[in-house]
């Protein structure tokens, strides 16, 4: 018992040291052995110790427990205990971000301007489902001025257990797109999940809500928004009075982007319009005025902002002696995202003969999957690339439904042949994009793509 104590004691008075990877445990950290999808944590106990893990924690009773090995009786129970616990403790200002897409981002967008001038903690990677927010309330520092969890949900009530947990006081709901509609079945049911985030009976300490109401879903949660007492709404769309983009203004190498916050313009400099960064720029905007704190480097300092990996994130690779441009889509894709996406890319100022477009699956949509992957190719077909290299059995039955089109469809079962085909047929300075959801094949190749053309 007084080997837990020690342990509870450390996890609460330092920051970033619980670790569900052995390959990522470093002196000092605490390994959690937990089941992984091809193999048990409890195998990594031993090496996790060598590496210089001071605690180790399973529910694996054949385990002896020792001054590093520590035993509970169920893993996840035991740290949702000693998350609450930590967070009755944090006093800093407790910001969740949902939405259908782009949670990711926009904290990494906010974290980018709040870290210049506070101490910060944030969830790493997209750590977003029960056990990534016990971990990122685990590894915060109880020190911090701010703190940034993303809170997401494939299925009902989720959102609720996880807002019991973060307790945010300022929420941002970035959109409400078709995603995991397998479960969800319609966009109306993803807003009534996401509405779990700001009601008083699940997080009594909510504040201020920031939306941005685009569609009749997000209107649906603007609706909810004004049953709750003692919740401020902030709006950042075009019925906004307060916080909004005023004009895009088209110069000749770049655009000049006005956004007007509380009754003053912030002007930025843009090659691109990149509108979601953009919308991701005025949630900042608008938080930061709203917490008064200071807007004067905005400008200079968003210079600086680069994409997440995986979310849009540019890469210049070497394939072959061949010069590519390479726009990262890779990490996740729904009808909505993916349609942007195509639609950014068809924009850039680059002969079509040099657009190399790369499509995965788009999954969890239930029912709705074969009708929404030949929507997107019929959407696809309104533009004109050099190829358009599809790879996915939605995809794949979804080509047959296209009569006649202008592009060229080329199919692939595997990575390995789309691999195959990008070395035949790429020339120097061709673009490629690539978008799909996670765990795809198309996912897949992005990685090899990445790790041949960085090597080369």
């Amino acid at each position: 018992m007084h080997n837990k104590s020690q342990l509870e004691n450390y996890i609460i008075s330092k920051k970033d040291k619980l670790k569900i990877s052995s390959k990522d445990i470093k002196k000092n950290d605490i390994f959690i052995a937990l089941q992984g999808r091809n193999f048990h944590g409890n195998k990594f106990i031993s090496s996790s110790i060598k590496k210089g893990a001071k605690f180790c924690i399973t529910d694996n009773k054949n385990f002896k427990p020792n001054s590093k090995v520590i035993l509970v009786d169920n893993i996840i129970k035991y740290l949702i205990k000693l998350a609450i616990t930590k967070r009755a403790l944090y006093t800093g200002k407790v910001i969740g971000i949902t939405g259908s897409a782009g949670k990711t981002t926009l904290k990494e967008t906010l974290a980018f301007f709040l870290k210049k001038n506070y101490s910060i903690s944030y969830s790493t990677k997209s750590y977003n489902n029960q056990l990534g927010v016990i971990l990122s309330l685990l590894n915060l520092n109880l020190r911090s001025s701010f703190s940034i969890f993303e809170i997401g949900t494939n299925n009902f009530g989720e959102i609720k257990d996880l807002v019991k947990l973060i307790k945010p006081s300022e929420i941002f709901i970035t959109n409400i797109q078709s995603t995991h509609l397998e479960n969800f079945k319609s966009k109306n049911n993803i807003a009534k999940e996401k509405s779990d985030i700001f009601k008083y009976t699940h997080n009594n300490n909510r504040k201020k809500i920031y939306l941005n109401i685009n569609n009749k879903e997000e209107n649906l949660i603007l609706q909810k928004t004004q049953k709750e007492k003692g919740l401020k709404v902030i709006r950042i769309d075009k019925y906004s009075k307060k916080y909004f983009i005023k004009k895009i203004v088209n110069k000749k190498n770049y655009y000049e982007v006005v956004f007007f916050i509380n009754k003053k313009n912030i002007i930025i400099n843009t090659k691109l319009i990149i509108m979601f960064r953009l919308i991701n720029l005025l949630f900042c905007l608008a938080f930061f005025n709203e917490n008064s704190i200071k807007i004067e480097n905005f400008k200079t300092r968003q210079k600086y902002l680069k994409p997440v990996s995986g979310r849009g994130l540019n890469h210049i690779i070497k394939l072959d002696n061949k010069k590519l441009k390479l726009i990262d889509e890779s990490y996740n894709a729904n009808p909505d995202s993916m349609l942007h996406s195509i639609k950014y890319f068809n924009s850039l100022k680059i002969n079509f003969n040099k657009k190399i477009l790369i499509l995965g699956n788009m999954n969890e949509l239930g029912k709705y999957s074969d009708a929404f992957h030949t929507n997107l190719l019929h959407e696809v077909d309104n533009f004109k690339f050099k190829f358009v290299i599809l790879c996915g059995e939605f995809l794949r039955r979804s080509i047959k439904k296209i009569l006649n089109p202008k592009n060229k469809f080329i199919y692939f079962e595997n990575k390995n042949k789309i691999m195959k085909f990008i070395y035949k047929n790429i020339h120097n300075n061709d673009t490629i994009m690539i978008k799909c959801s996670n765990s795809t094949e198309v996912n897949k190749f992005t990685y090899e793509l990445l790790k041949k053309g960085n090597s080369s």
